[in-house]
């Protein structure tokens, strides 16, 4: 069911359905399609979103099992109705005749924590306690100067993929335009913004982390500590059975996660194919052509 052909009622329904059986940010179909600017399309229960020459194909099902078979049967759809010159998929598994022909790829697991019965180990509260002695925390919907001085500084600094640095870099939009985004800021005594966290609550079952980085100028230790302590809290107000953590995109990020309690879930496989001649960067200069 592509949304575009819906009435708004319809949509509303199309999206509570998809949103009731979410367990992947992929899933959250107005952090998609703002950070995309791309049309959501349901095709074997899957979601795709759709704009131009590429399509994002999401291969982790709303019902049931994931099956390879059946991906490979919806890849063949979508490439059929639509005609894409790129598509970037992401699935448990990726058919070899995919992956095989792609120069990009990526194996990675998505990391959850459990909210009910969750408890803060003494240690960690104590580092909490530290941080919230130097700073305070703020629930708002406001992306400032601040937080893109931030971005650009923790971009500068650390070795992200590209997908992952157009993420960052597409936050102010999202922000701007999200109705169930919320950022966590932490600001010093002078009022300074340390680091911040911007989560969606959009899913019935999960909060999601996005993104956050901290600020090396206006460091405090244990910043990061005190936001996800607090991203703890919300989905606990929000009643929300977990928190999907994300990728583990790296070893001090996955690290990070566990020592919270984060566990891997769920495999993460990424291609991008090309169904022409390969011209340029392909997807990701598509995405930045429209940010």
């Amino acid at each position: 069911m592509v949304w575009g052909n819906l009435t708004s009622g319809e949509k509303h329904f199309e999206e509570e359905y998809v949103l009731s059986r979410a367990y992947v940010p992929e899933h959250i179909v107005s952090l998609m399609t703002i950070v995309s600017k791309a049309e959501p399309f349901l095709i074997r229960d899957c979601l795709c979103y759709a704009k131009n020459n590429w399509v994002i194909v999401i291969g982790y099902p709303l019902k049931g099992e994931f099956s390879l078979a059946t991906f490979k049967v919806l890849l063949r759809e979508v490439i059929l109705k639509f005609e894409p010159e790129y598509v970037w998929m992401a699935a448990p598994e990726i058919p070899e005749e995919y992956e095989k022909s792609s120069d990009d790829t990526e194996h990675d697991e998505y990391y959850r924590l459990e909210v009910n019965g969750f408890t803060v180990k003494e240690r960690l509260m104590r580092e909490v306690n530290k941080a919230s002695q130097k700073l305070t925390v703020e629930k708002t919907n406001n992306f400032t100067k601040e937080h893109k001085i931030i971005i650009n500084e923790f971009i500068k600094r650390e070795k992200l993929s590209p997908r992952i640095k157009e993420l960052y870099l597409s936050m102010p939009g999202y922000v701007a335009q999200s109705k169930t985004g919320m950022l966590l800021n932490v600001r010093d005594s002078k009022g300074l913004l340390s680091a911040f966290y911007i989560i969606e609550l959009a899913a019935r079952e999960f909060v999601t982390y996005v993104v956050g980085c901290h600020s090396k100028k206006n460091y405090v230790p244990h910043a990061s500590d005190l936001l996800f302590y607090e991203m703890v809290r919300v989905a606990q107000e929000r009643r929300k059975s977990y928190i999907n953590l994300g990728l583990g995109v790296n070893e001090g990020i996955r690290r990070f996660k566990e020592k919270w309690g984060g566990t891997p879930f769920l495999k993460y496989r990424f291609c991008e194919y090309h169904s022409g001649q390969k011209i340029g960067s392909g997807l990701i200069k598509s995405i930045e052509s429209i940010l």
